[in-house]
């Protein structure tokens, strides 16, 4: 069976840890298991994973300072915390700092796929994201000229339509880059806020981390309206960037 990813079980409970592992290996993925988190920070320094079920409560390092260390020296390994009902506090504490998603024990092997599934998912997505962003930064395509003459120079970050020019921030120019290169496809303000900042949210926070920042945009391409009118949004559900319309 085709591996679909590295899979880091870090558990102390021997049972529960051959389950997890057992779980996953039979849906593909290429799973080791550890039983402490010093273990699960030795294996990472030295073996690629792309995502870690990681047991909350362990004697020694513990799950939140297993986080803190691969936070720091894995930052694209997802994280997804096992944890038990006590432990809820600690859990939402984690939540806030690294991780995306916990499940509470015993979950079901249909929870546990289902979250390493999304996990793995929002990995390949930062990563996509990154590469956007340094696709920006070296200038790759670094111009781009729309059909009714505005010059969109994202090396420069700046928008030049007949006299007027308007600059803009590196959020703003990742933004309409993203935009201009997927003329006519509808994004979520989930995906935006993981293209444009590089990081996950939730579908209630991303609309409000993503409106200042087309507010923002919107308010700066008001110099130059053929450019402005083609931002639209989408009601419920994110943006589009129409395609000129031809002549």
């Amino acid at each position: 069976m085709t591996k679909k990813g590295s899979i880091l079980v870090v558990d102390d409970e021997p049972i529960e840890r051959q389950t997890l592992s057992d779980i996953l290996r039979l849906e593909g993925y290429h799973v080791e298991a550890v039983a402490t988190g010093e273990a699960a920070v030795d294996h990472l320094r030295l073996n690629p994973v792309d995502l870690m079920l990681l047991d909350l409560r362990m004697p020694g390092m513990n799950g939140l300072d297993v986080i803190k260390v691969v936070t720091r020296s894995s930052p694209d390994v997802e994280i997804i915390l096992l944890t038990a009902h006590g432990s809820m506090d600690s859990a939402i504490e984690a939540l806030r700092s690294r991780i995306q998603d916990y499940l509470l024990k015993p979950a079901s092997p249909t929870l546990i796929l289902e979250s390493v599934a999304r996990g793995l998912l929002r990995r390949a997505a930062k990563i996509e994201a990154r590469k956007h962003q340094d696709s920006a930064s070296s200038g790759e395509n670094a111009k781009v000229t729309l059909g009714d003459g505005t010059v969109i120079d994202f090396g420069r970050r700046l928008v030049k339509s007949g006299a007027r020019t308007v600059f803009l921030t590196p959020a703003e120019g990742r933004l309409l880059k993203i935009f201009t290169e997927n003329m006519g496809k509808v994004f979520t303000h989930r995906e935006l806020v993981l293209l444009v900042q590089g990081y996950s949210t939730s579908q209630l926070e991303a609309p409000e981390i993503l409106r200042p920042l087309v507010s923002r945009l919107r308010l700066k391409l008001a110099r130059i309206p053929g450019l402005l009118r083609r931002i639209i949004s989408v009601r419920g559900t994110g943006y589009v960037f129409e395609k000129e319309k031809s002549k």
